[in-house]
């Protein structure tokens, strides 16, 4: 299946021109016009001497341009990269170096870091500013940077996609593991892992071929759009690929909210007023503000057209999406178990099924979990081991084969995916998720899950939010400790949060200390953002 995002993307524009493409507040972007001007962005990319592969970074918070720029550098067969806009000067020049960025869109308000760290990016082809406000500091941008509207006007469209090559596709995770890497797939195969993955989500028939896809988006072209909603940013995964990337090859409408930060009000304000249908958030740090939203107002607002939640990368627990669901009846939540490195196992709830138990998933055909020496683990066994994907599996990291060999290897001669995920398998064959290996906390020999003991800590009525990690004890070498944020009104000392916890945890997985903080510091994702948890319980009086 040799297919790429743009060739479906421009033959969408071309079935449904009028319909609408990309909202945000008042702007809003009917397919022809979304089409054009990428178009006219990827002849501006071309006249800077770009050309397929070439590296075109993303430095954008949600808004209309951060779609266009993807569409415009795939529709050259060129590498959109996405880049972090919490990024400070150097872990912005890191991510551009390492990715052999030619071009950078950006806009103003981050653009005193662009102008200081362009001169140390020798490969810079050209710069454009997205304006949204005056630049920081009253730094003046280089002379060479690009009024984004300018250049498109200036810029005839740029020819239809070319025939297809061996592009790859490359999106940067960050996290807690290091500097931030560029996971490669090759672009066909993850064009065509969401051609056959996506419609069944959102309850059609995968299509035999991009040809059928097409026919089925002609065959519904005077019906109303899919609509769907990206909560976080989509610099990340979970909400580029849910939120916009695959609603757009169903002919679908992206709606991307105003605010840079999470309005659980103005969220729910958009879902009534542009009838989302599809609403994608990162776990419990998204759906707790979401569903404090919904008890304090209830019935306020006409919610019915939202029939599908996805999650991806964070926890979401039981208790929270039973509740969303007594709000939303006719809801269906898809928790989604996966990462940039690939998806490994999924767990759906609805009114109509059992309450999932948090953190359990059923593992993806092409999934398995191994041990350290590369056994299955076997269903009931008790035995921790490692969670693996065998689907669409990446080429590897962007100039890492270390890496590389680490994470991508083969097991009995099929090659595997190993994001560091540790898990359980019960004896039904459903998946135990612990948490990622690289957090876990050694204590006085035990081994200990962050995420297990976070999960505990948050069952607390008053805890809004908890992160837990290790801090180095003579003793013990690690004694677990953690920051907690709780409820508005919440009465809850750092005693009794503990005690809460030894009610459902063996003793040692316990914290020894709770540091209460105004916020649990998190990444714009909603992922948990350790090192800032540590600086503060770190400095706590």
């Amino acid at each position: 299946m040799t297919i790429n995002f743009a060739k479906l993307w421009e033959s969408v524009a071309d079935i449904v021109p009028q319909q609408v493409a990309v909202v945000q507040g008042t702007r809003r972007y009917t397919w022809r016009e979304y089409d054009d001007r990428a178009a006219r962005l990827a002849a501006a990319f071309s006249a800077a001497g770009l050309g397929p592969g070439a590296k075109v970074g993303m430095y954008l918070y949600n808004s209309p341009e951060y779609c266009e720029t993807n569409f415009a550098a795939l529709k050259m067969r060129a590498v959109p990269v996405n880049v972090n806009y919490r990024y400070l000067d150097d872990e912005l020049a890191y991510l551009l170096d390492n990715a052999d960025a030619q071009a950078v869109v950006f806009h103003t308000s981050l653009g005193d870091r662009i102008a200081r760290v362009a001169p140390r990016l020798p490969k810079l082809r050209l710069l454009v500013a997205v304006d949204d406000g005056p630049v920081p500091g009253a730094v003046a941008l280089p002379d060479a940077v690009e009024a984004y509207e300018a250049l498109l006007e200036r810029h005839s469209p740029a020819a239809r996609v070319a025939a297809q090559g061996d592009e790859i596709y490359m999106l940067y995770t960050g996290g807690t593991t290091g500097m931030p890497k560029g996971v490669m797939y090759p672009f066909d195969e993850f064009t065509g892992f969401f051609l056959q993955g996506y419609p069944p989500m959102i309850g059609l028939e995968p299509p035999a071929d991009a040809d059928a896809l097409l026919a089925a988006v002609a065959a519904r072209r005077d019906a109303p759009p899919l609509v769907a909603m990206s909560a976080p940013p989509l610099m990340h995964g979970t909400g580029c690929w849910l939120g916009m990337m695959a609603p757009h090859m169903m002919g679908g409408t992206t709606v991307l909210l105003e605010e840079r930060g999470l309005d659980a009000e103005g969220l729910w304000d958009a879902v009534s007023r542009e009838r989302v249908q599809h609403l994608v958030i990162v776990g419990d740090a998204f759906a707790r503000p979401l569903l404090a939203a919904l008890d304090a107002h209830p019935g306020r607002r006409d919610l019915d057209c939202l029939r599908l939640m996805i999650s991806s990368g964070a926890m979401f627990s039981t208790e929270v999406k039973r509740a969303l669901i007594d709000h939303l009846p006719e809801l269906t939540i898809a928790d989604l178990l996966g990462s940039t490195e690939g998806g490994m196992g999924q767990s759906l709830m609805n009114r109509h099924t059992p309450a999932a138990e948090t953190a359990r998933f059923a593992l993806s055909p092409t999934s398995k979990v191994f041990s350290e020496d590369g056994r299955e683990i076997a269903p009931g066994s008790d035995e921790i081991g490692m969670v693996a994907n065998g689907g669409l599996v990446p080429i590897g990291y962007y100039k890492d084969p270390e890496k590389s060999a680490r994470t991508f290897r083969e097991v009995a001669g099929q090659r595997y995916s190993f994001p560091g995920d540790m898990a359980r398998v019960a004896a039904d064959g459903t998946l135990e998720l612990l948490g990622r290996g690289s957090n876990c906390i050694n204590t006085g020999g035990e081994k200990v899950f962050p995420e297990e003991v976070e999960e505990a800590l948050k069952r607390h009525p008053a805890v809004a939010d908890a992160l837990v990690f290790g801090v180095p004890d003579e003793r013990f070498g690690n004694r677990i400790v953690a920051v907690a944020a709780l409820v508005p009104g919440g009465d809850a000392d750092e005693a009794a949060l503990i005690a809460a916890v030894h009610e459902h945890l063996a003793g040692y997985k316990a914290p020894r200390a709770v540091h209460l903080v105004a916020t649990v510091p998190r990444a714009p994702n909603g992922k948990a953002d350790y090192p800032a948890a540590r600086a503060l319980f770190e400095a706590r009086g």
